[in-house]
């Protein structure tokens, strides 16, 4: 029997929360809030005063360490690192925030809420390739099965607009 503190989901899971807590309290800062509004609008952020060239450059120093922290979170886990470990990341990482916002983005409002969102939309994505692989699909056209969810979760907001839509307010009676 594995103690609780050995196991991997259950580290994982509170190694997350702690990073959503601390991206949360970081983006909640007047430095965080500049990051977000050079994201947001570029132009309006730099009317306000706003250095958006050293935002940039910060912003990706933030991604950046943090894909340098997953890469050395898995290679501990496995115990070796290989040059080929990160191929597919990018896809992954956009396919869980397009997921993440498709699902739990009419959902979560909160900075924090949507970035667990993000967190959860990974979780969707390897579920739907594993039911898939579980399915039978060929494993070589795993790259475009990755693609096709991908495409699917983009056009969710789109097919939710067009054919869900409610009824106007206010109309006739």
């Amino acid at each position: 029997n594995v103690p609780l503190f050995k196991n991997t989901i259950f580290l994982v899971s509170v190694m997350i929360l702690v990073l959503i807590g601390l991206l949360y309290w970081f983006f909640g800062t007047e430095l965080g809030c500049s990051i977000r509004a050079t994201g947001g609008n570029d132009r309006m952020a730099r009317a306000q005063g706003i250095n958006t060239d050293f935002n940039r450059v910060l912003g990706l120093m933030v991604s950046n360490g943090l894909v340098a922290l997953s890469g050395a979170l898995l290679s501990q886990y496995q115990g070796f690192a290989d040059i080929n470990m990160g191929r597919g990341a990018i896809v992954i990482g956009l396919a869980a925030v397009i997921i993440g916002e498709a699902i739990f983005g009419k959902v979560f409002h909160n900075f924090g809420f949507r970035l667990l969102g993000v967190a959860l939309g990974s979780i969707v994505y390897y579920l739907v390739l594993q039911v898939v692989i579980w399915l039978g699909v060929d494993t070589d056209l795993l790259k475009l099965l990755s693609a096709a969810v991908v495409a699917v979760f983009l056009a969710i907001p789109t097919w939710k607009g067009r054919y869900f839509k409610s009824a106007p307010k206010g109309g006739k009676s």
